[in-house]
């Protein structure tokens, strides 16, 4: 009966997965929004790995702005910006940390501020390369979509079988669990997605909800971003941005653990919170998949179920379908893996040089 239960289950968030997959809004051709828009890109120890960005940026049209901070690099990124970038890049130094801030918020807090003229900010990270015509599609969907905060999520490529097993659940989990519309139109700051390596924003939105300054201490600084701009009034959606911009977030099952472990656990709030979202998961995706190791041929279908919302994600998203969405239950036992180190590390993790939690 448990695994019934489980397949019923499963069969609803697949269609759910299926309906927000037919929602996600998509970037159509660019049309004239008339708007002053900066790209910001905060960098700090990046020389091994920001060229293809810089130059990407280096392709936009050249009424875009492009702002720069380096954040205290010691390997050279600077240099490296200042030899590629030249005079069409405003590269600035960036402060000291304050008391309070984390190192990303005051990153973009400083970039925002020297954007002043900007009507739009365009936030990217160093890991993504943007199209041609990424920030003039993507501006026009904000302003097409009337919301203050839109995030174009990248396709996300992978190359290990850590990545291939992990990365694939930032899509495939709010395109099963997150009501995409109701997101959009609630005010409920709880309810709220966004993905920091691309974020195009209103400024007068990102003014009105106090900018990084008001998640200074936040590690998921994305997305408490997105829920200050709810608090202010102001709305926010998420978009497919796989034919905008790219991005492999880690190049190794090294980084990728690290880079988990410093965030994961500020995404549900509390450890009750992520008990019991690992038990919901760990259910329906492993234990009842499982189940037909002893006798119950229900786990088949719970297993094909799991798939497919597997495979509606990425056929939704760019990503990789086959073989890799075969391994969901493996992905789902890593992804909780990563969650228990998350918390047991929390305290102690240190990104580029720096802590990654303040009490």
């Amino acid at each position: 009966m448990a695994v019934l239960i489980a397949c019923a289950v499963l069969l609803a968030l697949l269609v759910h997965t299926l309906v927000n997959a037919r929602l996600l809004r998509r970037p159509g051709p660019d049309v004239s929004h008339g708007d002053s828009v900066a790209v910001l890109l905060p960098l700090r120890n990046e020389a091994g790995r920001v060229e293809p960005c810089l130059r990407a940026l280096l392709a936009l049209p050249q009424e875009v702005q492009l702002l720069i901070l380096d954040d205290g690099s010691t390997d050279g990124t600077g240099d490296l910006v200042r030899r590629l970038g030249g005079d069409r890049v405003t590269l600035l130094a960036g402060k000291d940390l304050p008391p309070g801030w984390l190192g990303k918020p005051h990153a973009c807090q400083q970039l925002a501020d020297a954007a002043a003229d900007a009507t739009v900010l365009v936030f990217v990270d160093a890991d993504v390369v943007l199209a041609p015509d990424a920030v003039d599609r993507a501006v026009a969907l904000l302003r097409s979509s009337g919301v203050d905060l839109l995030s174009p999520y990248p396709l996300i490529e992978t190359g290990t079988a850590g990545e291939r097993l992990v990365q694939p659940l930032l899509q495939w989990s709010w395109l099963t669990f997150l009501p995409l519309r109701a997101m959009e139109r609630s005010p409920r700051p709880s309810l709220a997605a966004a993905g920091g390596q691309f974020l195009v924003v209103r400024r007068d939105a990102y003014v009105r909800a106090g900018g990084h300054a008001a998640v200074r201490a936040k590690v998921l600084e994305d997305i408490e971003l997105a829920r200050a701009i709810k608090r202010t009034g102001g709305r926010i959606a998420l978009a497919d941005g796989a034919g905008l911009a790219r991005c492999r977030m880690y190049t190794s099952w090294g980084e990728l653990r690290e880079g988990y472990s410093k965030s994961l656990w500020a995404s549900f709030g509390s450890p009750a919170g992520a008990a019991a979202v690992l038990a919901l998961l760990l259910a329906l995706y492993v234990v009842a998949p499982a189940s037909v190791l002893f006798g119950q041929w229900w786990g088949l279908l719970a297993y094909g179920l799991g798939v497919a919302g597997r495979l509606v994600s990425a056929r939704a998203t760019g990503g990789r379908a086959l073989p890799d969405a075969l391994a969901h239950p493996v992905s789902v036992l890593v992804f909780a893996w990563l969650v228990v180190r998350s918390y047991g590390y929390r305290r102690r993790t240190v990104w580029k040089g720096r802590p990654t939690w303040l009490p």
